[in-house]
Formats: C-alpha cells, structure tokens, sequence
C-alpha cells in the first residue's frame, strides 16, 4: 500500500507526505546515486522533490545549481517530468542574493535552465529580505505565475509578522497566493509551534518542515560512544544532552511498538503536526530511503504523540 497523497494548501498540487531533499544532490550524493535515490523514491510512491538554486554553493569546487542540474537529468533521462512535484527556490545563491524584483526573473531563468524544464511547479522565497519592499517581491512572483514560469509561490524561513505582511499585500494587490510553507522544524526544534504556525494556519499555508530529522540526530545514530562518518554529524551531536538522550529513549520504545526505525518515528511525529503536510528528508544513499518512505504510512497513536511532545519539551 502507498501512502495517499495530500493537497499542498490552496493548490492543486497532489503530493506525497514525505519530501525528499536534494540538498546532498552534488554534494554527499554524486551524479549517479542520486539518480538511484531518486529512482527508488520515485517507485516506493514519491513525487515531491525539493531543491533550491543554491544548493550546493558551500562546497570547495561547486558554483551552485548543482542539485537542480542533476534533477533536471534524471528527469530527461528518466521522461520523468510529469510524474513530480519539483519545489526550488531563490534568493540565496551568491551571485543571485535577495529578492529583488530583477534578480528572481533572472534567477527563475537559470533555474529553469538547469531543471531542463518550462516551468517550476513550487518556487519559494528562500529567506526573507529586509533591503527589498515586500511589494516588489510578490508582485514579482506573482507575474512569474502569469508568465507561466511558475505553478505556486512558497515562503521560506518567514516569521510569523512577516507572513501576515505577506498576505495583507497579497489581498490587497491582488496578487497570487502563497501556498506553503518551509520552516525549521522538527522533534527537537520546536519553536515554530507557536506564533508562526498560527501565522500558518492562518493564511491557510501547507508546512512543510525541513531539517526534519535534526541534520541526522533524530535517525537514532547519534548516541553516547557513537562514532558516525557523516558531514552532519558535528551539528546532529549538539542535540545529544540530557533533553536529547530522554527524546531518543522514548523514540526507541515507540519504534519498538511499531516495529519501525527511530527515524521513521520521528518524520511520522512531525507529518502528524497541525499544518504539517510533508516533512523533507534527504537520503545520501538509497539505503537510507526505506525508512523515509515508511514513516509516509505510519500513524503514532494520541499517547504516543503525546509521550514524544513530553519528552521534547523537558529540559
């Protein structure tokens, strides 16, 4: 059986609750073994792939646009278009720095030329931009979307003031829509929970959360005299305190209830959040996919939710 998909908020974008991250495309995933992830995401079910025009612009020898380009061959090479959802974003990249009206008609451009594609079926604002007015940028976005060069519009990393500023100009203008959201959040990560999730809800915004998996700590690999060879492992063993050792051990227990991994526990917690949609997840490997696209069918129960949600917040 493979998990339904679910209505990206206001859109008619039908995609898996589970997003796969391109992040690694280019980077930890060479050429080839993205295309056998993407492959095997693609046959367990998955059509949601997110991606941005900076990624991976951090790497020695890398300019950026690496992750759309290897997508955007596996989608020739695989006649694939039609079968995905492809989210990317802009607004980070250094040659491509803010919002700017300007800067993302040429930036969607680029982006659409590495993708191999005439259209963008989700495009976000990657991180808000004090220097530009919010009018410009929407207005921008929005004519990509007349244009045909977008489907839907996305903020990124937007606070809560910031997202109803959005939307009061939206209405105003009349503008087109944001349909989603991408914030930091995750088990361990929980301050979206408050006023921007209600700015979410709000606007009627579809979450989808990234770093979903606390950069590898909520896998369960990341434990006391574990020596893990991972570029993330710096930043997922700064969870392993007393807070994050009681979140693991009740994350064992749930898993062991529903003979799942830990990780598939943790993305099942997070799908089951208020406005959450689909959690993105990357997988360097295609090892490491099963357990992604298994949390898209697992459902904790209300005293599971719970235990984790009083585990997470004990200090």
């Amino acid at each position: 059986m493979t998990a339904q998909h679910t209505r990206l908020g206001s859109s008619d974008l039908a995609v898996f609750p589970l997003s796969l991250g391109g992040n690694v495309f280019g980077w930890t995933a060479d050429r080839d073994t993205s295309f056998d992830v993407l492959d095997a995401y693609v046959a367990g079910g998955g059509n949601f792939v997110d991606t941005a025009d900076v990624y991976s612009q951090w790497i020695p020898g890398n300019s950026g646009g690496e992750s759309e380009r290897i997508i955007g061959e596996w989608m020739s090479a695989r006649h694939a278009r039609e079968d995905v959802v492809v989210a990317t974003k802009v607004g980070s990249l250094a040659e491509r720095k803010g919002l700017g009206g300007d800067n993302i008609r040429a930036a969607v451009d680029e982006s659409l030329e590495r993708l191999g594609t005439d259209y963008i079926d989700l495009y976000y604002a990657h991180i808000d931009d004090d220097e530009t007015p919010i009018e410009e940028r929407i207005e921008a976005l929005s004519g990509l979307v007349d244009a045909g060069k977008i489907r839907y519009i996305g903020l990124s990393n937007y606070s809560a003031a910031r997202i109803d500023e959005w939307f009061e100009v939206t209405e105003r203008e009349g503008f087109h829509k944001a349909v989603a959201l991408q914030p930091h959040y995750n088990l361990v990560e929980r301050g979206f929970e408050n006023e921007t999730r209600q700015a979410a809800a709000r606007a009627g915004l579809a979450v989808v959360p990234y770093f979903a998996l606390a950069s590898g700590f909520l896998t369960g690999k990341y434990r006391d005299g574990a020596d893990v060879d991972s570029q993330r492992a710096q930043g997922a063993s700064a969870y392993l305190d007393d807070r994050g050792r009681h979140v693991l051990e009740v994350l064992d227990q749930t898993a062991a209830a529903h003979d799942a991994s830990v990780a598939s526990v943790s993305l099942a917690w997070l799908r089951q959040q208020p406005t959450v949609v689909a959690p993105i997840a990357s997988a360097r490997t295609v090892e490491q996919l099963p357990d992604l696209l298994a949390s898209a069918e697992l459902t904790l129960t209300e005293a599971e939710l719970a235990q984790l949600d009083k585990a997470s917040a004990a200090s």
